[in-house]
């Protein structure tokens, strides 16, 4: 191989290590907006009322609701206030999810129950999420300056914690949405027999 071919080809190499790097984290960004945009649109989309989903969501999510409560409070043994930050979140969901119920709208047609969730609380959610994970990067690229005593609880809190209450407003909000939505239907299948 002649030297100057050589040459130009480990000049090549970090411009194209450059460039797939921009790629990735490009194709990466491009995910998470699209998964955004999905969860927004899922979240807004009209139902069918169904008896068998409705039950399905609240097993699952008061499993769920349970099984996160667990793993907080054992995590409170090694990072602290764990389970304070997970029980905030969901009484924030909880109260975010009666609100939701709230604002739902709900039909009747040919005798079946349909219901649309507010467009304002899915966007809600979504921005939660999405502040989550801004927080996320926020919090690994920039270190703590000062001693924490001095320092906003926000700031102090770990990212564990933030990510615990979060996650529990998420799920303390689809516990009483769901929860809801099973009682709407019971009260609509009532209703329609009598």
């Amino acid at each position: 191989m002649p030297v100057g071919l050589g040459l130009v080809l480990t000049s090549a190499v970090p411009i194209i290590l450059f460039a797939l790097l921009l790629f990735v984290v490009l194709a990466f960004g491009g995910v998470v907006l699209l998964s955004l945009a999905l969860r927004y649109r899922a979240g807004t989309a009209r139902r069918q009322g169904r008896r068998w989903v409705a039950t399905v969501n609240v097993w699952m999510t008061s499993f769920s609701a349970v099984l996160f409560l667990f793993v907080a409070f054992l995590m409170s043994f090694w990072l602290g206030p764990t389970l304070q930050f997970a029980l905030a979140g969901m009484a924030i969901g909880a109260v975010l999810g009666l609100l939701g119920l709230a604002l739902t709208r709900w039909k009747v047609e040919r005798q079946q129950l349909f219901y649309t969730p507010s467009r304002w609380l899915a966007l809600i959610i979504t921005f939660a999420i999405t502040a989550r994970i801004a927080y996320g990067w926020w919090h690994a690229t920039h270190p703590r300056n000062g001693a924490p005593d001095q320092q906003h609880w926000l700031m102090t809190a770990s990212a564990t914690q933030f990510s615990l209450a979060v996650a529990g407003g998420l799920i303390g909000y689809y516990l009483i949405y769901a929860i809801g939505v099973r009682l709407r239907l019971r009260r609509h299948e009532r209703s329609r027999s009598a």
